[in-house]
């Protein structure tokens, strides 16, 4: 299924399950919060491989976003927007156009998850390491829902909240399978304690 979606490039990224504040101030982005408010709808929020988050110039991005459904507002003590949106589904962007306000749309195909699996002994080590990091107050303020016994969840989560490059990141939602993902993470977590 195809949808038509406004793009949100940003030097972060959301995955699927996960929760991220963000603060408006762009007049196209409040148009675009607005118009997601009235009409029921999520954005994508676009890793930005190259190109200032503000939108003038050269902008380049992942082919892989995740839906981003706003679940909470509020005006912040500087006068700002503030939005809490929470990841939902992964999807490929195609067919890319700048609107002449700067505001960024694509055609969106929506990717499927592979069926989720159960959480075994192999990933015990990295269920200790999600229940550390989820320790630390800004983690906490973030709401996550406790851990099921999902890898999906788990893989998501620890992409997350991880400190891997932006690249490793969406590396990491680009893949299909929540085992392959987990794979991955202990690897490049190997890498870093060598």
């Amino acid at each position: 299924m195809t949808d038509r979606r406004a793009l949100f490039p940003l030097k972060s990224i959301l995955l699927p399950g996960c929760i991220m504040d963000l603060q408006i101030f762009e007049a196209r982005y409040l148009d675009m919060v607005s118009r997601c408010f009235k009409q029921g709808e999520a954005f994508l929020i676009m890793p930005l491989e190259s190109g200032p988050e503000s939108g003038q110039g050269d902008l380049r991005f992942a082919a892989i976003g995740c839906e981003a459904a706003i679940v909470d507002w509020q005006q912040r003590d500087n006068g700002l927007l503030g939005i809490r949106v929470e990841g939902r589904r992964r999807g490929r962007v195609s067919d890319v156009e700048v609107a002449p306000d700067g505001l960024v749309n694509a055609n969106v195909v929506w990717l499927e998850e592979q069926p989720d699996q159960v959480l075994n002994a192999e990933h015990e080590d990295l269920q200790a390491l999600h229940a550390a990091l989820l320790d630390h107050p800004i983690a906490e303020g973030l709401g996550l829902p406790p851990l099921a016994d999902s890898q999906q969840q788990l893989s998501y989560e620890l992409a997350f909240l991880l400190p891997f490059s932006l690249d490793q990141k969406s590396v990491l939602l680009a893949i299909e399978s929540p085992s392959a993902r987990l794979q991955q993470i202990s690897e490049w977590l190997e890498l870093m304690q060598a």
